[in-house]
């Protein structure tokens, strides 16, 4: 299995769901001063939405330089979008923006830090499609 990508901001909701599931895991930084990271093996992203109303600033900046990078997004096969039900339309918006712009599946959406059944899902989930992954 492969790792995960993620970006968690001052709440970590997204670095609690990430460390829950046990995965190795690589965090880009908050500060848009800090190096970007670099990936070299494919992974999953995580990243949870921060948009208002209107959907503006879905996908976090320091997740757009990431991104920008193409060797990194080379490497990405899938998007987790963690958000909250109280935002309506824009909850876990910044997964759809990612999949379609990067052409990778939206694997999975949680609310907030995840439930236990988040996480069970997520890990058993990234098994098989990490399964069907090396089989194509």
């Amino acid at each position: 299995m492969s790792m995960l990508v993620y970006f968690s901001s001052g709440t970590q909701n997204t670095h609690r769901f990430v460390t829950k599931t046990g995965l190795p895991a690589l965090r880009i930084p908050c500060s848009m001063k800090e190096d970007i990271l670099k990936v070299t093996q494919p992974f999953v992203l995580v990243v949870a939405t921060y948009a208002g109303g209107d959907g503006r600033g879905a996908v976090p900046k320091p997740v757009i330089r990431f991104l920008n990078d193409s060797s990194n997004r080379s490497f990405i096969r899938g998007v987790i979008a963690g958000g909250n039900r109280n935002f309506g339309a824009t909850y876990c918006l910044a997964g759809t923006v990612i999949s379609e712009k990067c052409q990778v599946p939206f694997l999975y959406r949680y609310e907030l830090a995840g439930t236990d059944d988040d996480v069970m899902k997520v890990r058993h989930g990234l098994q098989r499609f990490w399964q069907h992954a090396e089989a194509a």
